[in-house]
């Protein structure tokens, strides 16, 4: 059974209408993965405002994540959800923020989530997938 914040982050995402619930899980994992990796396991479970990552340092670990579970396929899997470039993960974080569910520093902006890497190149096939002789 959801709790209350999870049933009212689900109406807060719902009534944006950007973008699917779905994507906003994928953007917890990532979090978590950007969290941990910038803090270690132990440090990890540190308080929220003790625990901030970047806006690149979040792109990065959803990118990784996104290769990880989908491959060749995430940009595709991500466009489904209507996420077509770093820009989009800052338009989710800062809904959160708006809506208090996730803090930021006086130094964090939009910006720092444009431009971080464009999805041609994060997900490009591999050179297995390379037609070219």
């Amino acid at each position: 059974m959801p709790t209350e914040i999870e049933r009212a982050r689900e109406l807060i995402i719902r009534q944006d209408g950007r973008y699917p619930i779905e994507a906003f899980g994928f953007l917890q994992e990532g979090m978590a993965r950007a969290v941990t990796s910038t803090y270690g396991e132990k440090l990890a479970a540190r308080p929220h405002g003790e625990r901030h990552v970047t806006g690149r340092q979040l792109c990065l670990s959803l990118r990784d994540l996104a290769v990880e579970r989908w491959g060749f396929l995430a940009r595709h899997v991500l466009a489904h959800w209507r996420i077509r470039a770093t820009v989009d993960f800052g338009h989710m974080v800062y809904l959160m923020i708006e809506h208090g569910m996730m803090h930021k520093t006086d130094e964090d902006s939009l910006d720092d989530f444009r431009n971080v890497y464009t999805f041609d190149d994060a997900f490009a096939p591999q050179d297995c997938f390379d037609l070219k002789e």
